[in-house]
């Protein structure tokens, strides 16, 4: 059983409280973002316009448990809002969707621990992919390590990084399964290294670099171990998911947002233009017609069996406290295959809108490098499918990432 969270004389302590719907609060702020694009992605950040206004809609905080001035909103309305945030900029919606996964550990956290670092209602975490080691030493730990892919590291306030624990004795810690145990260590960002390495292809704005901890001193309460039952602090049908499951449903979002912009793009021009050598306008062709429609039709239902899946998963968490295998896997199937979804209709529009897709500041451009790239990301990988066929066929999946 999970420690029940006491949120007495916190009631009311909501900034969300009497505002629309966070998808409406980002789709009334997507202008902004989509007109600054071009910066984020020049400068590798959010300019300042931009985080004041997702700061102001608090999208940020959609994951963060109410009693710390969080929303605690839906897996389904989660995936809405990054694919409405992603369709203005993939990269602001790439780091809108790590910031909120991050944001996941609140609810493991003891809690003066999560309002030291989200009790700023500009506190963001970010960290990467990596392993590090922590020494158990008195009240804490000594931290070392590099780790890469810290998405959004400018804007956040903390940084963490995930660490196997060495024993006093130079021993790895282990479940008694045998596990390795890993706990994420949480740093205010002044405290960190960062290295200077992120130069890509696509989702340039996001500057995913690479960082180290230089033997840190990571106090107990700031070490975090997410997704088992017994670490968990509230009590709520969201954080019965995975951290994986939040991730995946936000990422396959973002691909969906590339995706729709792309196509919303080819479809406002296909509206005027009239391609070279053809002897009629782009709307009248036939094949334009249907490759249009079978889109929409990709997207449409990619998005909404997504959102049932989710929804489902939902349902069975309220009534059973928990999220199962069984809903583990649909929702890994439907998000891989959001992605790939997403990347089939980004690339037929760019194809079909000829030579104006090449142009760099134009609507096409960028969002081509971004999907290719949010695709390469271990959510998108193919190889999931072979884990949700091996459930399908009453196998027992073995894979990490369900």
């Amino acid at each position: 059983m999970s420690a029940a969270l006491d949120i007495t004389g916190l009631a009311g302590h909501r900034p969300s409280a009497g505002k629309s719907d966070p998808v409406a609060r980002a789709r009334a702020i997507a202008p902004i973002i989509e007109a600054a694009a071009p910066r984020t992605e020049a400068e590798k950040a959010l300019p300042p316009e931009v985080l004041d206004a997702m700061h102001g809609a608090a999208i940020f905080r959609t994951l963060i448990p109410r009693a710390y001035n969080g929303e605690e909103i839906r897996p389904a309305q989660f995936f809405r809002l990054l694919e409405t945030v992603a369709a203005a900029d993939g990269s602001t919606g790439w780091m809108l969707c790590q910031g909120s996964g991050c944001s996941f550990a609140s609810a493991y956290l003891d809690p003066s621990s999560a309002r030291a670092i989200w009790g700023d209602p500009r506190g963001v975490l970010a960290w990467g992919y990596g392993t590090g080691d922590a020494h158990v030493v008195p009240g804490g730990y000594r931290v070392k390590g590099t780790w890469g892919f810290a998405s959004g590291q400018k804007h956040a306030t903390w940084i963490g990084g995930h660490c196997r624990i060495i024993e006093a004795d130079g021993s790895i810690r282990k479940d008694a399964d045998g596990t390795q145990v890993e706990r994420s260590m949480l740093v205010p960002r002044a405290q960190v290294r960062f290295h200077d390495v992120w130069n890509v292809v696509g989702l340039r704005g996001t500057n995913s670099d690479t960082y180290s901890f230089d033997d840190l001193f990571v106090p107990d309460e700031f070490a975090v171990r997410r997704d088992l039952d017994h670490e968990r602090r509230v009590d709520s049908p969201l954080y019965k998911f995975t951290t994986t499951n939040l991730y995946a449903s936000g990422f396959a979002g973002v691909s969906m947002g590339i995706a729709r912009g792309t196509l919303d793009a080819f479809i406002a021009m296909a509206k005027t233009k009239t391609a070279a050598s053809q002897p009629k306008p782009m709307r009248e062709s036939e094949v334009l017609q249907s490759g249009i429609a079978q889109s929409e039709a990709k997207l449409r239902s990619a998005g909404a069996w997504l959102v049932e899946v989710l929804e489902q998963a939902w349902d069975v968490a309220e009534r059973t406290g928990q999220v199962g295998m069984e809903e583990r896997a649909w929702i890994r199937l439907a998000t891989t295959s959001a992605i790939h979804r997403a990347k089939e209709v980004a690339e037929w529009a760019y194809h079909e809108a000829g030579a104006s897709a090449i142009m760099i500041g134009g609507p096409f451009e960028r969002r081509m490098r971004d999907i290719h790239a949010s695709g390469q990301q271990v959510q998108g990988r193919s190889s999931h499918l072979e884990m949700c066929g091996q459930y399908i066929l009453g196998m027992n999946p073995a894979g990490r990432f369900f």
